[in-house]
């Protein structure tokens, strides 16, 4: 009877400061490593930068022009206008969802960040880019870069960095 006075007078106690634990707001279930594990993901998905979870090629495309207008300083008129251009003639958009396309590119790019590295960029969506799609991608690339003139040195490493990063494996051919 001794051994299981001694034995509630345990549980009892250690409710007690489970309780007490629990109101200081120290919750034992924080120490799941399951829990855990899923709010760290959770926690990387909702403030990690969200260029870096784009899937879609074409997407990826668009930041990618846009990219190579932005990498030596801000778009012009001229760079803009041309690459509405290219949205339109690549991607058979209207006007009004090609101006939508740069928006949103530019402000995904708005601390020029990602620019800096292509292979973390393009971590995601690499290898869903067909080898129709590059060729599509860097010649609307060139035409970008050449809108101001000759491309500046800044362009020429960032485009030559992209050819490294796409030009590694490709799928096989399909359309935007």
């Amino acid at each position: 009877m001794h051994i299981l006075l001694g034995l509630l007078g345990a549980i009892v106690t250690l409710l007690i400061l489970l309780k007490r634990l629990a109101d200081a707001g120290i919750d034992l279930a924080g120490l799941n490593p399951f829990l855990w594990r899923r709010r760290r993901n959770w926690r990387l998905q909702v403030d990690g930068d969200p260029i870096y979870m784009i899937e879609n090629p074409r997407d990826m495309a668009a930041i990618l022009v846009v990219g190579v207008a932005r990498v030596d300083g801000d778009v012009t008129v001229e760079e803009k206008r041309a690459i509405r251009q290219e949205f339109e003639m690549a991607f058979s958009l209207d006007q009004r969802g090609a101006s939508e396309l740069i928006a949103s590119s530019v402000y995904l790019l708005r601390d020029n960040q990602a620019l800096h590295d292509p292979a973390a960029l393009l971590a995601r969506c690499k290898e869903q880019f067909s080898g129709e799609q590059v060729d599509s991608l860097f010649e609307m690339i060139n035409r970008v870069a050449m809108v101001g003139g000759a491309p500046s040195q800044v362009q020429l490493d960032y485009i030559a960095a992209l050819r490294r990063e796409l030009t590694t494996e490709a799928v096989p051919d399909s359309t935007w």
